[in-house]
């Protein structure tokens, strides 16, 4: 008897996972497209009245590829669901009346929306993994999503907290794990229909690097004091050349947080723009074959590489702030300490 090959449902569910976020974001700029050409037809159609009699300006421009990418990966006052419409989101500012503070804008944009979308997800996650736990005897171990979420916290706490920091690690664990899986949350909800990437803000990531920033001295003055800090910033070279280290280790402490900020800014929206640009290549050049043969199987292709670059940038950025609290509360001759203790 001939062997017949079913699929298997839980292949077909994956292939389904892969696909459906590609057909909702070609249905997105193919929507944008139809707009474009709506807009398009009716300013042809329109009676345009010379610009001294009417006093009217011109018409403007059609949208091209480029804006409606822009406007994908940029933040905005509205969410768009395509073809379903959007939804406009509250303009709000602080009173101009009030000192300091007067005209700050303070408006819910997309990317406002998933920030609470993702602390909101993190709270319900690890409010039922700290439940489930709580019920676990000592004999029984974790299943599903508790293994997974146990298995991400002893790779933060074992391969990049306490390497890079070393003695007094556990203080800044909760710190590293709060970046690690805020991070990745943020990354992944960008993958899916409708999401919107919010570590794609440079505003987002500024402020991730600001706390890493502060964590990073409040550390270095726990640990060497005062006295210590403004020592280090000499780099322990003799005081006639001060001049010219002090400037420069001032400066290093500032560029840290800013290649934190640019790397997983960058990475983010790089991705995004790139799985865009593909699939509308079959838009600009209206073929099928190269939809079929070009723009989805590369799309596929960088979208796999973008759920791998959303663990790894949530990785590298925790790593980074880890490593930069260890140099920053390191002392000095303490490894030299610690190799005589194992030789002897």
């Amino acid at each position: 008897m001939k062997r017949v090959n079913i699929i298997q449902p839980k292949a077909l569910l994956k292939v389904i996972a892969i696909l459906l976020p590609l057909v909702f974001s070609a249905n997105r700029i193919s929507f944008a497209s139809a707009e474009q050409a709506a807009t398009a037809s009716r300013q042809t159609t329109e009676v345009a009245l010379p610009a001294s009699a009417s006093g009217a300006e011109a018409a403007p421009e059609e949208e091209k590829a480029g804006d409606v990418i822009m406007h994908h990966i940029l933040n905005n006052n509205e969410y768009a669901f395509p073809p379903f419409g959007s939804v406009p989101l509250p303009h709000l500012s602080i009173p101009a009346s009030v000192p300091v503070l007067g005209g700050l804008d303070i408006s819910v944009t997309k990317h406002v929306v998933m920030l609470w979308l993702v602390a909101g997800i993190i709270l319900i996650v690890f409010s039922l993994v700290g439940g489930k736990y709580r019920k676990l005897t000592a004999q029984q171990a974790p299943t599903g999503l508790s293994n997974a979420i146990e298995a991400l916290i002893d790779f933060v706490r074992l391969d990049v907290a306490k390497p890079n920091i070393g003695h007094g690690y556990e203080k800044h664990l909760p710190y590293l794990l709060t970046v690690f899986f805020f991070i990745l949350f943020c990354n992944l909800l960008g993958l899916i229909p409708y999401g919107a990437t919010a570590t794609g803000n440079i505003n987002v990531t500024l402020v991730l690097a600001v706390f890493t920033f502060l964590v990073t001295q409040i550390a270095a003055f726990k640990a060497h004091g005062v006295k210590g800090y403004l020592q280090h910033l000499t780099a322990g070279t003799h005081w006639s050349l001060w001049f010219i280290m002090v400037p420069i280790e001032i400066i290093g402490q500032f560029t840290k947080p800013f290649a934190l900020t640019v790397r997983l800014f960058a990475n983010m929206t790089a991705g995004h723009i790139i799985i865009l640009s593909l699939i509308f290549i079959s838009f600009i050049l209206k073929s099928y074959v190269v939809a079929a043969a070009v723009s989805v199987p590369f799309a596929i292709f960088i979208y796999l590489l973008e759920l791998f670059v959303a663990f790894l940038q949530a990785y590298v950025f925790t790593m980074l702030s880890a490593l930069f609290i260890g140099l920053a509360s390191a002392h000095e001759g303490h490894a030299e300490d610690e190799a005589g203790v194992a030789h002897h």
